[in-house]
């Protein structure tokens, strides 16, 4: 009985964490191959070169199996890590199997395993109890062995061989897995209403850890502050005394179009250690404290003195900072503090930056693994012309995974080239690929502006890309993935006007194409101008119809779209632009003109998300939420009633004549504060 309910919770654990993205054993994306396999009956994406097909087919003779119907059968169950979605036949995040789980549904392939085999000798047999955590003895895994010898039963081997594909899992039929593409796209949502909460203008949000409706916002100069969020439809707005941040890195930020305090993250161990991080840019020409390496130098064949003669300025006068620092030591507990200590723990990471743009910056704890995750631009000037994206030995263009727990020994950095106070991560990359940074966690991007884990399914990690003339991009990263840039934008091979560090050609890697994403010529700008802004997948209960689907925009605050995974679990998605209005009854007035319930949102920095899983726009022209259809007169079936406590405008969203009034002195009252700002943050998402 107690065997049983541990089987029961394992696999109740399993099927709620679990997902069927495309993901490899080794927890990369799939690839494309040009040709089949010449073992294995896998073609197109899988997640097997040809060596590791010639690896299987050895393995598969060395069984020495004498009847033919079982040897199908298990050439199969071999080639199942073939898979593009291996990850979840083999459980690769947890203890990895040596078997895909079959299925015991449909034709109940797993019986028809048992009854084909059971009486056949298999040298190795990958279905030793011992190798799959049984309690059953040990086998001598190079001997010859029938089922009948490892298991009692049908029952016996299915129970643990085998799962129905429920709730979105997968299971092994003999075949490479397939998604029911006859899954419908769901409709696009009628629309995004919006209620605006607060005036300021801030590029960074993080939810504070102690679960509450408090939130913590950065702004680009270098101010962090501790604000309390209003509960939905309470006509609250956003508290927060703005003369008295919860801390002030003015004097260590260098803020200037590009440059200034990009993001913050706080330790998923902050209500016990107090510890968290901020993002930000200096300038050795004023500060002492900034100094380290350059970007360009001779590891990645490029020359400083160059860069003069390209730019005509000083190379890597400026620098990319992650610091550490801790709550004010006067709190009972982390949790409780109203201020920071200005005075940094540590210095986790320096480095110099060849150009004046796309340099990032953001910086997520993943929520599974604790690790920091540090986003870079490919350093600016257009087109990427030293290639750094592509040079797998610079950490421009990439995402990097760093472990800031562990304080590295002198020699650790000395041997691995550590930029910084951080140890690296055992499973990152460079382990498989000897030529990586052992930083990188992905490559091939120009500037990814906002990068968020789904609060669901951690796996799914989006990205969103600045494109340069074209394309712009959202991205679902995988560990090792190669995004292309600049050997291609978007979906489109990118022709580079000058290459002085040299070209990458398409046949040398295995580029992974944006999920989403847009055209700049469909944006109705000035000249085409675009440039994306990542966002979040909508997990709140605010808008029901718009659960589960990412929302991202464009900086320039015309333009929002939601994507939605079809069919689901595929790894797949489109998406669709959306209409988006200011609810009647927002706190703060927010219709761009008299007598219009459209927002005037200015440019779109940054999406937030807090505690509730709420979702948030940080613009130009202040803070902005997601709230319930109904208030917008949009439809959505799936509103049952009034979840956020608001009542529904009931009518058209047109404003009196006094709000319309009240609405135009407060716009520019609000608006002029932030217009220099503005203008300095547009430049964070340059294309040039």
């Amino acid at each position: 009985m107690g065997s049983l309910l541990a089987a029961v919770v394992f696999l109740f654990h399993f099927l709620v964490a679990s997902s069927a993205l495309p993901l490899c054993t080794d927890l990369r994306a799939p690839v494309r191959l040009n040709s089949s396999l010449a073992f294995c009956p896998y073609n197109g994406t899988v997640c097997c070169n040809p060596k590791e097909d010639l690896g299987l087919q050895k393995q598969f003779r060395n069984m020495n199996i004498s009847d033919p119907a079982c040897a199908a059968l298990v050439k199969s169950i071999l080639c199942a890590t073939c898979d593009p979605f291996s990850a979840e036949l083999f459980q690769a995040e947890s203890q990895p199997r040596t078997v895909p789980l079959l299925c015991n549904s449909s034709d109940d392939y797993c019986s028809r395993v048992w009854n084909t085999c059971q009486n056949i000798s298999i040298r190795s047999s990958p279905f030793a109890p011992s190798l799959q955590g049984s309690a059953g003895g040990l086998v001598n895994s190079s001997s010859a062995s029938k089922l009948t010898d490892l298991w009692q039963s049908s029952k016996d081997f299915c129970a643990a061989f085998a799962r129905e594909a429920v709730n979105g899992s997968v299971c092994f039929e003999g075949k490479p897995v397939a998604i029911d593409n006859n899954t419908q796209t769901p409709a696009a949502p009628s629309g995004l209403c919006l209620e605006k909460i607060g005036n300021g203008s801030y590029l960074d949000m993080a939810a504070h850890p102690d679960g509450t409706n408090r939130v913590f916002l950065s702004d680009q100069p270098g101010h962090i502050w501790l604000a309390t969020v209003p509960d939905v439809g309470s006509g609250g707005t956003l508290t927060l005394t703005e003369s008295d941040p919860f801390l002030d890195l003015t004097d260590e930020v260098h803020f200037d179009t590009e440059f200034g305090l990009m993001a913050i993250a706080f330790h998923p161990d902050f209500a016990r250690n107090g510890r968290f991080f901020a993002s930000f840019n200096c300038d050795k020409a004023s500060s002492m404290s900034c100094s380290g390496r350059c970007s360009c130098n001779s590891d990645v064949g490029c020359d400083p003195s160059k860069l003069v003669a390209d730019s005509g300025a000083e190379p890597c006068r400026y620098h990319s900072i992650v610091a550490e620092f801790t709550v004010n030591g006067t709190a009972s507990t982390p949790s409780s503090a109203s201020s920071a200590n200005p005075t940094e723990v540590r210095r986790i990471f320096t480095m110099g930056l060849p150009f004046t743009g796309h340099h990032a910056g953001q910086i997520l704890f993943g929520p599974d693994d604790g690790y920091l995750y540090f986003m870079m631009g490919d350093g600016g000037n257009r087109g990427d012309p030293y290639n750094f994206s592509q040079n797998k030995k610079s950490l421009l263009g990439k995402i990097m995974r760093l472990d800031v727990d562990n304080i590295p020994s002198a020699k650790q950095v000395t041997d691995l080239g550590l930029w910084g106070n951080y140890s690296i991560p055992r499973d990152n990359p460079y382990v498989e690929d000897k030529d990586l940074k052992p930083e990188i966690w992905s490559l091939g991007l120009r500037n990814p502006w906002r990068c968020s884990f789904d609060s669901v399914t951690p796996s799914y990690f989006f990205c969103a890309d600045v494109g340069q003339e074209v394309y712009e991009e959202v991205n679902l990263i995988s560990k090792g993935g190669n995004y292309g840039w600049r050997v291609y934008e978007g979906p489109s091979p990118y022709k580079t006007l000058q290459s002085p560090g040299g070209n990458t050609s398409s046949g040398s890697i295995s580029p992974i194409f944006s999920i989403m994403g847009y055209t700049h010529s469909s944006l109705n700008t000035k000249e085409g101008s675009a440039s994306i802004t990542g966002g979040y997948m909508y997990r709140g209960s605010a808008d029901p119809c718009m659960s589960g689907r990412y929302l991202y925009a464009d900086l320039y605050g015309g333009a929002i779209w939601a994507g939605a995974e079809t069919p689901e679990n595929s790894g797949n998605f489109t998406s669709s632009r959306i209409p988006f209005r200011c609810a009647e009854n927002s706190p703060i007035s927010c219709g761009s003109t008299p007598g219009s319930p459209l927002p005037s949102l200015g440019y779109i920095f940054s999406f937030g998300q807090d505690n509730k899983k709420d979702v948030y726009i940080l613009a130009s022209t202040g803070v902005y939420r997601v709230v319930r259809p109904s208030r917008c007169n949009y439809t959505c079936s799936k509103e049952t009633n009034a979840s956020d406590g608001a009542q529904p405008s009931g009518g058209s969203a047109t404003p009196s004549s006094a709000t319309c009034l009240n609405d135009w002195r407060t716009k520019w009252t609000v608006f002029l504060p932030f217009l220099l700002l503005g203008f300095n943050l547009i430049n964070l998402h340059s294309v040039s």
